[in-house]
């Protein structure tokens, strides 16, 4: 084996939010594997690059990750820098376990450059601490998703047992999510964000209570789910908007 394989992270969709690190990488990629949600703005970075889509969205065709697994090393035999872009970070719900097990297994070296998760890009641009001093001490980053045949997610009691909470890849089964969470004693006036394409210029974002979540629409875009207390002055500064704006409205 002559290559190295580096899994990238992508960060949360801004090109500019990339690592120093990983632009770099890309400018020297001689083939670049990436997911499906990767902007073009960072995949232009990779200009010397052959790319080969392998992202997995839910609902549609996705590229098994036994065949990720071995296009990775197959390309680490033919080239010196082999990049696998991945959304966010990599070593947070990106798989990337699999991919470095595997190619450690076969004794190609691998490299993992972090990125910007959409937890933290989400807060940055809401101006929203996930932690506040007296307040909030603890976060939980989870996802009640799992594949076929994988043992049950404990994300329910995670959220609990936190004073803030990043709900990843739920925005599709956001009834099930309020539903097992106000079943499971989660207060049903818990203040959330939705946050939709974070860091983008498209991102959108609405305020909501738990029980309120169901009814939120999302454009398809990658959606984080933010709930806690720290999102109560924002909910409530929300709130005050759109009523001043029916009022408004209403005036002959």
């Amino acid at each position: 084996m002559s290559g190295t394989v580096y899994l990238v992270g992508a960060g949360p969709g801004a090109a500019d939010l990339l690592t120093v690190r990983a632009a770099r990488l890309l400018g020297e990629a001689e083939v670049v594997f990436h997911d499906a949600l990767i902007t073009e703005d960072v995949l232009s970075l990779a200009s010397k690059a052959e790319k080969i889509p392998v992202g997995k969205r839910s609902g549609r065709h996705a590229t098994a990750q036994r065949f990720i697994n071995k296009r990775l090393a197959d390309a680490a035999r033919g080239h010196s820098v082999v990049v696998r872009l991945k959304g966010g970070d990599p070593m947070l719900f990106g798989r990337a376990h699999e991919e470095i097990s595997y190619l450690q297994a076969r004794g190609v070296r691998v490299e993992v450059v972090p990125g910007v998760t959409a937890a933290l890009a989400a807060s940055a641009e809401l101006g929203v601490s996930l932690t506040r001093r007296g307040a909030a001490r603890t976060v939980a980053l989870v996802t009640p998703r799992v594949a076929a045949g994988e043992r049950g997610s404990h994300w329910v009691a995670s959220v609990l047992a936190a004073d803030t909470a990043a709900i990843y890849m739920g925005a599709g089964e956001a009834l099930a999510i309020a539903a097992a969470l106000i079943e499971a004693g989660k207060p049903a006036s818990t203040p959330i964000a939705l946050v939709e394409d974070a860091s983008l210029p498209e991102m959108r974002v609405q305020y909501a209570t738990l029980e309120a979540l169901p009814r939120l629409a999302t454009a398809g875009g990658p959606t984080l789910i933010l709930l806690g207390e720290v999102y109560r002055e924002a909910l409530s500064e929300a709130v005050a908007t759109l009523r001043r704006r029916g009022q408004a409205s209403q005036r002959p």
